[in-house]
C-alpha cells in the first residue's frame, strides 16, 4: 500500500527525521492559510500522486506568491497528473503539498527495499540522487552502494561504507549515522516494503534534509498496522484493482487485449508470459485462486470486460482440489449471468478435465487441452 508524499513525510517526522515544514490543501479555500502558516515569500507546490515523475510533468512548481500556489491548486486539484510511472489516464490529484524552500547544496539518493533474493532488506545509496536516479542505475551502476541487513541492527562498518561512497564530511556522516538508524526502526515497525529518499539533499550549511519521501507498507502487514491502513488513497488505485479485492481476487490492469482468468499466481504468470511469447499483449493479471467458485468466476469476468481494450478472454485453469467439471459448469453459468460478448478460450487441466471440457463444447465454449494451442488462439482471435 502506498502513501502520499505528505503522509510519509507525517511518519517520518515522528521519528525525527529531518523534514520540510508543509501544510496539505484539498481546496482552494485553504491555499492562502497554509502559504500563511509555513511563512515566507515563496513555496514549492507538490500534486499529491502514487507516481513518480511528477517534476517532469509540471506536478511540481516553485511559487514566488500566493496567487501562483492558487493557480497551481487550480490546475492540478480534480485533474489527473500523467507521468511516465502512470498509465494513459493518469492519476486524480486530490491533494497538494505546500512547503517551504530549501537552500539545497546537493542531492542524494537513499531507499531500503525488502530483497527477497537475499532474504533481506537491502539499503541502496547513490551521490548521484535527484529526478534521474534511474539513469544512474543504469550508465553508471557502480556510483550506487547497497547494503544487505537481516535485522535492524546496522553496523559502523556498514554505516561508514555508505558515508565513504556518498562522499560526506564528519558533521554529515554523524548525521547519516543517525538518519538510517532511525529509517531502520522506522522501516521494521511500520511493516514496510519500500521506502525511498529521493533526493536527501545536503542543504548550503552542509545539514542533511529529506527533500522527498515515498514509502510502501507490505499490504499483508495492514492488519497489525491499523493506523496506516486508515491512510490508503482509493482514489489512486485502478477501481477494477479495488473492486478486486472486496472479493478477493488478484488483479493488475495492464495494456494489452486479452484478458486472462487463472487461478494460481505461478499459473497466471506462465500464461501471462505464453501470450507475450506468441506475440499478444496480456490485459491483466488475474488470479482467482484455487477454489474458482462460480461466484469468483462472475466477478473476474465482470472485471475483465470492464475494460474496452478487451477482445478475447483466455481462461486457464488447473483442477486440483477442485473438480473441472464443476469448474466448467461455474464458467458457463458465469458467462450467461455476466452476458459475455467476446470471444471465451478455455483450457483446463487436472482433474476431471475431459468431463469439463465436454460439458463446455455442449455449451458452443472453445475447449483447448494444451496451454500453447490456447494462447495461440487466442493473439489470433484478438489480432
Amino acid at each position: 500500500m502506498n502513501l502520499h508524499e505528505y503522509q510519509s513525510k507525517e511518519i517520518f517526522a515522528r521519528y525525527g527525521l529531518p523534514v520540510s515544514k508543509g501544510v496539505v490543501i484539498k481546496s482552494l479555500q485553504e491555499v492562502s492559510g497554509a502559504c500563511k502558516k509555513i511563512g515566507g515569500k515563496s513555496w514549492v507546490a507538490k500534486a499529491q500522486v502514487h507516481a513518480g515523475g511528477r517534476g517532469k510533468s509540471g506536478g511540481v512548481k516553485l511559487c514566488n506568491s500566493i496567487n501562483e500556489v492558487r493557480d497551481f491548486a487550480e490546475q492540478w486539484l480534480g485533474k489527473s497528473l500523467i507521468t511516465y510511472q502512470t498509465d494513459e489516464h493518469g492519476q486524480l490529484v486530490n491533494s497538494i503539498l505546500i512547503e517551504e524552500l530549501t537552500d539545497i547544496k546537493d542531492e542524494i539518493y537513499l531507499s531500503m527495499v525488502v530483497d527477497r533474493t537475499s532474504q533481506s532488506v537491502a539499503i541502496i545509496a547513490s551521490a548521484e540522487g535527484g529526478v534521474n536516479i534511474e539513469e544512474t542505475a543504469k550508465n553508471n551502476p557502480e556510483k550506487i552502494i547497497s547494503i544487505f541487513l537481516k535485522d535492524p541492527n546496522i553496523s559502523q562498518l556498514q554505516i561508514q561504507k555508505i558515508c565513504l561512497t556518498l562522499s560526506l564530511n564528519k558533521q554529515q556522516s554523524e548525521q547519516m549515522d543517525d538518519i538510517l538508524k532511525r529509517l531502520i526502526k522506522l522501516f521494521f515497525e511500520c511493516d514496510l516494503a519500500l521506502l525511498e529518499i529521493n533526493p536527501l539533499v545536503i542543504k548550503t550549511d552542509e545539514k542533511l534534509h529529506c527533500l522527498d519521501a515515498k514509502l510502501n507498507v507490505d499490504n499483508n502487514a495492514l492488519f497489525r498496522q491499523q493506523e496506516l491502513a486508515k491512510m490508503h488513497d482509493q482514489t489512486q488505485e485502478d477501481h477494477r484493482e479495488a473492486t478486486a479485492k472486496q472479493f478477493d481476487l488478484s488483479y493488475v490492469s495492464l495494456v494489452g487485449n486479452i484478458g486472462c482468468m487463472v487461478n494460481g499466481a505461478g499459473l497466471a504468470m506462465g500464461t501471462m508470459d505464453t501470450i507475450k511469447f506468441f506475440g499478444g499483449n496480456p490485459a491483466n493479471f488475474l488470479d482467482v485462486g484455487g477454489t474458482a467458485t462460480q461466484e469468483r468466476v462472475a466477478q473476474a469476468f465482470k472485471l475483465i470486460l470492464d475494460d474496452p481494450d478487451v477482445k478475447v478472454i483466455l481462461v486457464n485453469i488447473f483442477g486440483g482440489i477442485v473438480r473441472c467439471d464443476l469448474i466448467a459448469e461455474g464458467i458457463i453459468a458465469a458467462i450467461n449471468e455476466v452476458g459475455v460478448n467476446v470471444p471465451v478460450i478455455v483450457r483446463l487441466e487436472g482433474n476431471n478435465a475431459d468431463l469439463g471440457s465436454k460439458i463446455l463444447l455442449e455449451s458452443n465454449i472453445e475447449s483447448l487441452s494444451s496451454l500453447e494451442e490456447a494462447a495461440k488462439k487466442s493473439v489470433e482471435l484478438a489480432q
